[in-house]
């Protein structure tokens, strides 16, 4: 570009990673988000992310993919989230804000592509928030029928269209974890820590009573549907990793981002794989796989036919509902903090950019978020948005996977707390598999996203364009173009 004038009007405007940085200082317009999160605590808000209740139902749905093999399609999967998960930490490492991924995109590819992934993580983060509060009914009612006999009536626990009047339970959630939100972020990541603690303590006491029945006969045939039947798992299984890019969201409220967000990040993965590969092997080694097809609340069955018992259904119940609390509560904080970094750019109103004075958290953006939120997972029925969240969430690691190759080219002395390793081998993989798992999903997927697309681009051109932060010179757009 020529000039600023010229790169003001270009929607392909790039924020300057100085820029980033500045606006993070304590004397900042609009306030600065408090810093009172370490890195234990930011290591459990990654881990209560992503265990949700994927693990506790996915073993019935990939066992009979891949068979006792499932263990190693866990792994391959891990990998992959690791692969994704390294250029996370370098980006958040290098620009260390709550935009996540929109804001490594707005410094690498442009403003309208990172409004683009901003639409993309609204998918991710607001209507998966929904979609997995939906669930907590079911868990919650599991937990009272197993303890006090009773169930919520079913009319109060579905949303109209799925045998109900209104989802009770998944507003009354929302609306919880939006009060803890508002209190200040030190109370809800200081819950978060308690939350994940314990369906830790859930998966590690299956983990336990699985290898007290465990048989190395149910290992056998170890891979009866081939080499295809465990990458075919690992392709499902995957989604369950979904969650770890949440860290990165806290960049502004972390003690010594640059060391802790790329720290946090592989840490919490670890942690996720290592659960994940340990329930998967207690429980092919406690049962024949062929056992696992249509099984119902699968590690709960597990643990009946070893103990003999019924406790298991509750604890295990237990365990999920309190899973779904913790995805739900750091889900709607990320949303808000992504939206707080489009407000303070100007691509979104400055209502979702003010901080409460005492709490110094987004109170108004947080309600908002907590709003949408609530109306979806109450009043609409969310199957048919699985996919599309899972498009959006993939769309989204690929950019970021392409973003770190772009940002060494560009900007290859910025101060980087975290390399990724193995590039640029690393970010390439992150992204092809990324793609791949795209081109899995089904064509009404691709049509929807078309559509939500259209309608960022709608909001973008008739408000976004004219009042970003760079549009209106208050920010020097970066000027040079990819080399």
């Amino acid at each position: 570009m020529s000039s600023g004038s010229t790169a003001r009007q270009s929607v392909f405007r790039r924020k300057p990673v100085d820029a980033f940085v500045t606006e993070t200082r304590p004397d900042a317009e609009g306030g600065e988000l408090s810093r009172s999160i370490g890195l234990f605590q930011l290591t459990m808000f990654g881990v209560g992310a992503t265990i949700g209740t994927g693990i506790f139902i996915v073993l019935t749905e990939a066992v009979p993919e891949a068979g006792p093999g499932v263990v190693v399609s866990f792994l391959l999967a891990g990998i992959t989230a690791a692969l994704t998960a390294v250029c996370y930490a370098e980006l958040a490492s290098t620009i260390p804000v709550s935009g996540s991924s929109y804001s490594y995109t707005y410094a690498t590819m442009g403003e309208i592509v990172a409004f683009g992934v901003a639409a993309c993580l609204l998918l991710e983060y607001g209507v998966s928030a929904a979609a997995v509060s939906v669930g907590w009914g079911q868990y919650l009612n599991e937990l009272l029928f197993d303890l006090f006999g009773f169930r919520i009536p079913g009319v109060m626990n579905a949303a109209p269209g799925e045998g109900g009047f209104v989802n009770l339970p998944a507003i009354v959630l929302v609306t919880l974890c939006g009060l803890l939100l508002i209190r200040g972020v030190r109370e809800s990541a200081t819950a978060n820590t308690i939350m994940v603690l314990i369906k830790l303590a859930v998966l590690a006491l299956f983990i336990v009573v699985g290898f007290t029945g465990f048989s190395g006969d149910n290992l056998e045939p170890f891979a009866p549907f081939g080499i295809a039947g465990i990458g075919a798992a690992a392709g499902s299984i995957f989604f369950s990793f979904i969650g770890l890019d949440a860290v990165s969201t806290a960049g502004e409220e972390v003690h010594n981002p640059r060391r802790n967000l790329p720290l946090a990040i592989m840490f919490a993965t670890i942690i996720v794989t290592t659960f994940y590969i340990l329930v998967a092997l207690a429980g092919v080694g406690a049962q024949p796989y062929q056992q696992f097809a249509g099984q119902e609340a699968g590690l709960s069955a597990i643990m009946r036919n070893i103990t003999g018992s019924t406790w298991p259904a509750a604890v295990l119940a237990a365990g999920a509902t309190i899973s779904i609390f913790s995805v739900t509560l750091v889900v709607l904080y990320g949303q808000s903090r992504i939206l707080f970094a489009m407000g303070r750019d100007g691509m979104l109103p400055e209502v979702f950019h003010r901080v409460d004075p005492r709490t110094l958290a987004p109170v108004r953006n947080t309600i908002i978020v907590c709003a949408f939120v609530g109306l979806l997972a109450g009043f609409v029925p969310l199957g048919v948005l699985i996919d599309l969240t899972s498009m959006g969430t993939l769309v989204a690691f690929t950019v970021v996977s392409i973003g770190v190759m772009i940002l060494r080219r560009t900007q290859p002395d910025l101060p980087r707390g975290f390399r990724v390793p193995g590039y640029p081998v690393t970010p390439i993989l992150s992204a092809a598999f990324a793609l791949y798992l795209i081109s899995g999903l089904p064509y009404t997927t691709f049509a929807l996203f078309a559509v939500w697309l259209g309608v960022a681009a709608i909001i973008y051109f008739t408000y976004s364009a004219k009042h970003s932060r760079l549009a209106r010179g208050i920010v020097v757009a970066t000027e040079e173009e990819p080399r």
